[in-house]
């Protein structure tokens, strides 16, 4: 019976022992993820913005300035100017060398027409007694008209609005001729079209057609510097300052439509002269490739052709730009961007940069272990800056050996860096 007891007492002994063991275990265990955590979380609030995320992205040298357009426009204007237009040709649209543009109307235009629209309702109310003329050429005319109707009344735009009474006006005269063709002589129906065709010649006579003087683009958009802001070199390289200003021009403002004239633009170039002093431009040279960011936000090629240097520091840049120029047409005096470098890359801050040897290098952290790595910069900004990994000819021309070649490590997107690193705690 004692013996019972006492293996009894020492079984219950050791499993309160293991029972103790384990529940040490527990709370070591409970204690480090508890010392983790609270790292973790010191780590985070202590200064959030040491770390920084590695980020693809684009950095500008740029500079928002005022801009003149300078064009190769060509003035195209007729006699009869005072008797108002009528547009062949759209703003913006190609026209080749002796096409028709526009046209100026006739002194005695609307009454005229006028005199045509009442014959048309009589030639329409005789042809209806006419069965026999219904030719299918005449009844495919007749679809022809009523389809044309159909869509004008789901047209809002006025130039595309006036096409579509143009074709209309022309089906309803070939509709007419065709009838007068096939009426007997000396018919009802034969002298109201003799007679349409008779207003029809004189309206047509008494019209004076503009065509175009070269090939290009049309513009309505006259503003009567099209002779002074030239695009020839005696303009361009005198331009200045005080010149420019001296237009007293809008800047944004959209160019009026003329009524009495139109011009042909040469689409395929245009310059826009600007007058600025900052420190790119102040090194700025000609022939310098530059980029423009239109007010439309599109951003274009540009060239510097030509640079005029004023007594009190400022310059008249010029830069010819070959695409953007129908976007331009509107306007003379315009607000625009000039780009002087743009880089695409990984972007981070200059903070994250320290420098050693005249070589540049962040600090990568994974997990709290910190790697200190080098980089190429590619282009530095006022806060950020465009960064590459060396390839391994370049480390070979900085003297680094095979070894250090092999081990080298690369930046990479979505890497974490410490910014203001201190180099001589990182191996």
């Amino acid at each position: 019976m004692e013996e019972e007891k006492k293996e009894f007492l020492e079984k219950e002994q050791e499993r309160k022992k293991k029972k103790l063991n384990k529940k040490i275990i527990i709370y070591i265990v409970i204690g480090l993820i508890a010392i983790y955590l609270a790292y973790t979380i010191y780590l985070l609030i202590k200064q959030p913005t040491d770390i920084f995320t590695v980020e693809e992205g684009t950095l500008y040298s740029e500079e928002t300035d005022v801009g003149y357009v300078i064009r190769d426009e060509t003035i195209i204007q007729g006699q009869n100017y005072k008797n108002g237009m009528e547009k062949i040709k759209t703003e913006g649209e190609k026209v080749a060398v002796n096409e028709a543009v526009f046209r100026y109307y006739t002194k005695n235009e609307d009454s005229l027409k006028e005199k045509i629209a009442e014959l048309d309702t009589k030639i329409q109310e005789a042809m209806t007694n006419e069965t026999d003329l219904f030719t299918s050429d005449m009844k495919s005319i007749e679809t022809q008209i009523e389809q044309k109707l159909l869509e004008i009344s789901n047209v809002n735009d006025t130039t595309r609005l006036e096409e579509y009474k143009k074709e209309i006006n022309e089906l309803i005269t070939k509709k007419a001729n065709i009838a007068g063709d096939l009426s007997p002589q000396g018919s009802y129906l034969k002298q109201l079209i003799e007679e349409r065709k008779n207003y029809e010649n004189e309206l047509n006579s008494g019209a004076e057609y503009v065509n175009s003087s070269k090939s290009g683009v049309v513009s309505y958009k006259v503003d009567g510097l099209e002779d002074v802001l030239k695009p020839t070199e005696e303009c361009l390289s005198t331009l200045t300052k005080e010149y420019l200003e001296s237009l007293d021009l809008k800047t944004g403002k959209v160019v009026s439509t003329s009524e009495e004239s139109g011009k042909i633009v040469d689409n395929t170039y245009c310059y826009i002269a600007t007058v600025t002093n900052t420190e790119q431009a102040q090194s700025a040279q000609v022939g310098d490739d530059v980029k423009v960011r239109l007010p439309s936000g599109s951003e274009v090629s540009a060239e510097i052709t030509y640079i005029l240097q004023e007594e009190n520091g400022d310059r008249v840049l010029v830069l010819k730009i070959e695409k953007g120029v129908e976007e331009l047409l509107s306007y003379r005096k315009i607000s625009f961007d000039l780009i002087w470098w743009s880089e695409t890359g990984l972007k981070i801050p200059n903070q994250a940069i320290a420098k050693q040897d005249d070589l540049a290098y962040v600090v990568q952290n994974r997990a709290g272990y910190l790697n200190k790595i080098l980089v190429k910069v590619k282009e530095e900004g006022e806060k950020y800056s465009i960064v590459e990994p060396y390839d391994t000819e370049e480390l070979k021309e900085l003297g680094f050996t095979n070894e250090e070649i092999i081990s080298y490590k690369k930046i990479a997107l979505y890497d974490e860096i410490i910014l203001n690193p201190d180099l001589s705690k990182v191996e």
